[in-house]
């Protein structure tokens, strides 16, 4: 027995199934409806991708009902059909009106319960349209609703909905906090085809359509993923994903002509550079014929680019999107690009600067196949800092936004921090691009400027671990990325709600427990490290773990400059690196200000002392006493929530979370302590409350 069988049998137990366990539906007036239309199924079972859809449509209903489907139709009888506008079951084209077909777009579908015809049809454009019908009535059912009254179209509102792997050829994975890597060990590709048709199924249920497989720091190694050596291996992990509607990306080395010792330079420019590519390009399509392209880190943390050669960004991604373009490919080319190093008499550099300074003038110079990759936010992954400017900036070039899934400055994964209520409030920022009303999520899907290629990419957080991401309820942010990326206009609550049911079941009283939890732990993590938007007060070597003055180059003071008189970085126009004004509108307005500036970004942008009044009533001090004595209390509490649920779910999944919690509620105090004592010290202003400071 494989050990992907043996944990599909102890799926229930181990988290293994994540939110696709398909928990049983209880007894009741929803089992009946359920059991009432679904015993039979029709589907064209020519393409491989429906066939797909109707494994995973049989496995749901085995798991939910006990039910065994049968293919085919007892005359009369209320059945499930799924196909396309223009192959399989002609009733497709029957149930659905010709407005209804022809809104579907390339990878939606309509899905109608029609009396008339005693069915629930599911049908689309293209094979992938219905297997995400499939997943969508199956979510349904998790969650308990009314099928009867179904008649909606559905489609996804991002174009590319992207994973990116950062798993290294030797098995690590950077950023990793789940485990080894289930794609590669020793250097080796791992040969696991089960593992991998669950991963793509679980991602290809909240509608990722693309995946990146390996490391952006592509190390030597890792550039023979692109040669002759190695293509039969990727076309492989290839193969998985096409069934579930995913493309394949590879992260490349820019320098990977000079690594087989083929060329001396890989000057974008030089004719011979961009034959390579060229070729190297035609090899892979012919490999993988839906190849969706290149992913890039250039010029940043010792990763080789066109810098080297006097070139700028947009000649770098445009010789790779010259290659791929024949073939359709993309070129997703990173902005996490930074050449400043700073020291405490330098106060006019600033990293934050950089991605807007070094991309903002090349707008309208990349080939229509590349896609700039911004992150979220100016810095990096923080648990709190501003939008980054960029969004609503780059008016005539594609553009993604970059999450980060798994939690390198939230906890790791051994913390809880759901991370969908950040990612929403960035989506909804105002750029005021054009004037109020240009929020990210309408930048970032490529409605606001009519970009034709946009979406989201996020850094992933899985691993070889049984439950795929170390903590339980780290699964949360995984699945609600997914959701996230096909509708940005979902909340953090209803995707929560979503994500408990199915993996849980529908205990109404845990699914509140749970569901509470998820939502307030983000400021739960950040009361307890990151005061007023300092962030980076981590350990340099792991960034985990308390360490004010420990971060890269913040031994100098630059990411908080915190002395005896204040604390800050001051971004403003007149008096500071001037990072406020690369906003637009009443946003640079507002950041520029010391008193508009919000309380939870003030120490981004603003060095004030530490007895300055925010918003709140409080002082900047008094603020960072309470929040980290209130945020270890709060996460203690989490483990007393947590306990209430002994016996409501399976005792193996309530373990593994109870022993994270527990974790981090010491945790907690140790980050409480540090804080304050470090800033008791730099003040010298006691704690208003009479609280002990270590």
């Amino acid at each position: 027995m494989s050990d992907v069988q043996q944990m599909r049998n102890f799926a229930g137990d181990s988290g293994y199934e994540a939110w696709l366990a398909y928990p049983a539906v209880p007894s009741g007036n929803q089992r009946d409806q359920y059991l009432q239309w679904c015993k039979y199924v029709e589907a064209d079972t020519g393409n491989t991708t429906i066939r797909a859809a109707l494994t995973e449509w049989k496995r749901g209903m085995q798991s939910m009902l006990g039910l065994g489907v049968l293919e085919g139709q007892e005359s009369g009888a209320p059945r499930i059909i799924l196909g396309t506008w223009n192959e399989g079951n002609p009733l497709i084209t029957t149930v659905f009106d010709e407005e209804t077909i022809r809104s579907t777009g390339p990878e939606g579908f309509a899905i109608r319960c029609s009396r008339e015809h005693q069915c629930i049809a599911i049908g689309a454009s293209a094979p992938v349209g219905v297997l995400y019908g499939v997943f969508h009535l199956l979510r349904l059912m998790g969650t308990l609703a009314d099928l009867e009254e179904l008649d909606e179209v559905i489609r996804p509102v991002n174009g590319l909905r992207m994973i990116n792997h950062w798993d290294n050829f030797d098995g690590s994975i950077e950023r990793g906090y789940a485990g080894r890597s289930f794609l590669y060990e020793n250097n080796r590709f791992i040969d696991e085809p089960e593992r991998l048709r669950d991963y793509a199924r679980l991602m290809s249920s909240t509608g990722i359509n693309g995946i990146s497989i390996n490391n952006v720091n592509v190390h030597q190694q890792e550039t023979l993923f692109i040669s002759k050596e190695y293509l039969s291996d990727v076309a492989r992990i290839a193969d998985q994903f096409r069934d579930y509607g995913i493309r394949l990306f590879l992260s490349v080395n820019f320098a990977a002509p000079m690594h087989g010792g083929d060329l001396d330079t890989a000057d974008p420019l030089d004719p011979q550079v961009r034959q390579w590519w060229r070729a190297k390009a035609a090899e892979l399509y012919e490999a993988i014929p839906d190849f969706g392209g290149f992913i890039v880190k250039a010029d940043s943390e010792n990763r080789p680019g066109p810098f080297t050669y006097g070139r700028n960004h947009a000649d770098g991604a445009n010789m790779l999107a010259e290659a791929l373009e024949p073939f359709g490919g993309l070129v997703i080319w990173r902005c996490f690009v930074y050449n400043c190093k700073q020291d405490w008499r330098d106060r006019k550099t600033d990293r934050a600067r950089a991605a807007y300074d070094h991309f903002k003038p090349l707008d309208g110079q990349f080939k229509d196949n590349v896609i700039l990759q911004i992150k979220n936010g100016p810095m990096d992954f923080q648990v709190r800092e501003p939008v980054s400017p960029l969004f609503g900036a780059l008016e005539k070039t594609n553009h993604l936004i970059e999450f980060q899934i798994t939690q390198e400055y939230t906890g790791q994964q051994r913390h809880l921090c759901y991370l969908v209520p950040q990612w929403k409030e960035i989506l909804e920022f105002d750029t005021y691009a054009k004037g109020e009303g240009s929020p990210v999520k309408r930048v970032v899907d490529g409605s606001l400027w009519g970009n034709r290629c946009s979406g989201m990419a996020a850094v992933t957080n899985v691993g070889r671990d049984v439950n795929w991401t170390g903590h339980l309820l780290a699964q949360a942010n995984l699945y609600g990325y997914g959701r996230l990326s096909w509708d940005p206009e979902l909340s953090a609550e209803a995707i929560a709600s979503e994500w408990t049911a199915l993996t849980f079941g529908s205990n109404p009283d845990a699914a509140r427990i749970v569901i509470a939890m998820l939502m307030d732990s983000w400021n739960i993590y950040e009361s307890y490290t990151a005061p007023l938007g300092v962030g980076w007060m981590v350990n340099p070597e792991h960034h985990y773990g308390p360490n004010v003055d420990g971060y890269e180059y913040s031994q100098w003071g630059t990411y908080h400059f915190a002395d005896h008189q204040g604390i800050g970085v001051d971004r403003t126009l007149n008096t500071g690196t001037g990072y406020s004004g690369q906003y637009m509108g009443l946003n640079a307005e507002r950041y520029d200000s010391v008193e508009s500036c919000p309380d939870e970004l003030l120490l981004f942008f603003h060095h004030v002392p530490y007895t300055h009044v925010l918003h709140s009533g409080k002082t900047v001090i008094q603020h960072i006493y309470d929040t980290h004595f209130e945020g270890a209390e709060q996460a203690a509490e989490l483990v007393n929530r947590w306990s209430s649920l002994k016996g409501r779910i399976a005792d193996s999944l309530y373990d593994q979370v109870a022993e994270r919690l527990k974790g981090q509620a010491v945790h907690a105090k140790e980050w409480r302590d540090q804080i304050n004592t470090y800033f008791y010290r730099k003040s010298g202003i006691e704690d208003m409350q009479q609280r002990t400071i270590y």
